[in-house]
This record gives structure tokens, sequence and C-alpha cells, in this order.
């Protein structure tokens, strides 16, 4: 089987998975809200607000899955793959306004205190908890891309909001002290607006293509300087596609031009290995290009070119 055709396979199993955590998530969004509702529980339905907010992540990486088995086409050369980072943009946007609500609720309820149903929070809570564990094992035990591995971290944090209402229906059905239910229902708000906030990060830099978080570009351009028969690197650019296919272009200023084909595949071999950047353009030039990244050269070489600047902004 071709790396291409696992990848698809793969992809297609994630998505699989996705789609089912995703259904059941959301299915047990709508009972919470409505048990929440009917209860007068404000954490039980910021807790499935919260779940809400897994449904989209989830949902998120299944579209992720699928788009990345469509692949590339005459009229989008890279694929789809941004449209990941262009989702979770609007999907944190949907969060802080949640977060908003969730706020003045929480407090218009501590100025106005109203009757809870104690035990049929706790009950829903306490369901909304195992479902939760049953999608972070289907998860867990899934491919581990950075999609899965961003919804897995969505759902665990989730748990802690199940926690939070279980907590609360069980404090009020056995003291009747009802102020706990908006003073967690601000606690599950905190914990959606931290992570809604780094997902805001995260999309942003994604569409403004900066360098993937888990990437250094100064180390990669050294890393690339090391390869025998390099002298130098510069006009080093990383993006990221998507968040799990980080792109890679360079121009290598290289000793002897006639080694170019044995310097390409050491270069593509290291970036492969060391840095899990499969998709790169590379472009040889000779010894008289300006550097930014110079591994080790005579002095006699060191006088013959500008001075290195590792500082230097990327040209």
């Amino acid at each position: 089987m071709t790396h291409d055709h696992h990848h698809a396979h793969s992809a297609a199993d994630s998505g699989k998975t996705l789609m089912l955590a995703t259904a059941l998530t959301l299915g047990f969004a709508g009972v919470e809200a409505t048990v929440g509702l009917w209860a007068g529980s404000l954490a039980l339905v910021a807790d499935a607000g919260h779940m809400v907010n897994d449904a989209a992540a989830l949902a998120l990486a299944a579209g992720a899955a699928w788009l990345a088995r469509r692949g590339a086409s005459a009229q989008h050369s890279y694929g789809l793959g941004r449209a990941e980072f262009l989702a979770a943009l609007i999907n944190s946007a949907a969060l802080l306004a949640l977060v908003a609500w969730l706020v003045i609720s929480a407090i218009t309820r501590l100025h106005t205190p109203q009757a809870v149903e104690g035990v049929a929070v706790s009950l829903t809570a306490a369901l909304g908890l195992a479902l939760n564990l049953v999608v972070a094992w289907m998860l867990a035990r899934g491919e581990k891309t950075l999609n899965t591995r961003a919804a897995l971290l969505h759902v665990l944090g989730d748990l802690l909001g199940s926690v939070a209402a279980l907590v609360s229906g069980l404090i009020i059905a056995v003291s009747g002290w009802t102020p706990i239910d908006p003073l967690l229902s601000l606690a599950i708000g905190a914990l959606i607006l931290v992570s809604s906030l780094r997902l805001l990060r995260e999309s942003i830099h994604g569409l403004m293509e900066g360098v993937p978080p888990h990437l250094d570009l100064a180390r990669v351009g050294q890393a690339l300087a090391a390869v025998p028969g390099v002298a130098s690197v510069h006009d080093l650019h990383i993006w990221a596609v998507r968040s799990d296919l980080p792109v890679l272009t360079a121009h290598l200023v290289v000793s002897d031009l006639v080694a170019w084909e044995e310097i390409l595949e050491r270069s593509h071999a290291l970036l492969k290995h060391d840095f899990g950047i499969t998709h790169t353009t590379l472009q040889p030039e000779p010894m008289t290009r300006l550097v930014q990244w110079r591994d080790r050269l005579p002095v006699s070489h060191q006088r013959s070119h500008r001075p290195e600047n590792k500082d230097a902004s990327v040209c």
C-alpha cells in the first residue's frame, strides 16, 4: 500500500470515528440543554454549551479528514485543508459569544436566585460524564493526528464541565444552596474562554501562514545548513496548508552544483526524519549569494561573504 493510499485509508477511519463521536456529543448536548432549562440549572445549560463546542471541534476534525481524502484540484492546487483554520475561527468567535451569555446569566442568577432541581441535574451530568469518557476512549484508540488530539483535549475539558454540573446538582440536592449553580457556571465559562482563545489564536496564526507552533524556523535553517555540501541557507519559509501538513521552501547555497542531486536527497531525508516536513521546494544557488544560516565554513569563505546575521528577518 502506498503512503497516499495508507493516509487516505487512515483519514477515512479517523473521519468515521470523529463523525460518530460528533453525533453522540451533539445528541447529548441537546438532552443536557433541555433538562437544564426544565430544572432551572444554568450549570447544566453551560455544560451543554461546552458539549456543543466539543461537537463543533469533532465535526471540524471530521471535516478535515474528509477534505484530506479529496486532495488537490486544478482550482485548489493545495487542496481545501485551509478550511480547517477558517472553521476554527468561526467556532472560536461563537464560543466567545457563549461565554459572554454565561457571564451575564450567572451574574443575574446571583442577584435573583432561582430554584434548581438538584437531583435531575446530578443524574443528567453523571450521564454526560459517562458519555465523555466513552468519546475520549474512542478518540484515544484512533489515529493520532493533530486534529484528533485537539478534539480529545476538547472532550477532556468537557469532562471537567460535567463534573462541575454534577457537583452543583449534588450540593443543591443536599443543602439547597442555589448560588453554587451560577458560581460553577462561571467556572465552566472560564474553561470555555481559555480553550476558545487558544483556538482563536491558532486559527488566526494558520490563516496568516505563520510557522507551525511545533517548528522553529531558525533551527530548521541551521539543520539544513549542516547538510554536507550546503554552504548556507536563505529565503526559508515554513507554513501550513492544514494543521498536519507543513510546507517548506528554501534557497540552498551549495559549494558544488554538480552534487545537487545528492544534497537534495539528504535535505529531504533530514526534513522528513527530524521535523516531519515532507512537502518541500528547495532551490540550489552558487556560492556567491547572500546567506542567512551558515553551518561551519573555512575562514577564507567567511571573509568572502557578508557577515552572518542569524537574527535577520527571513528574506
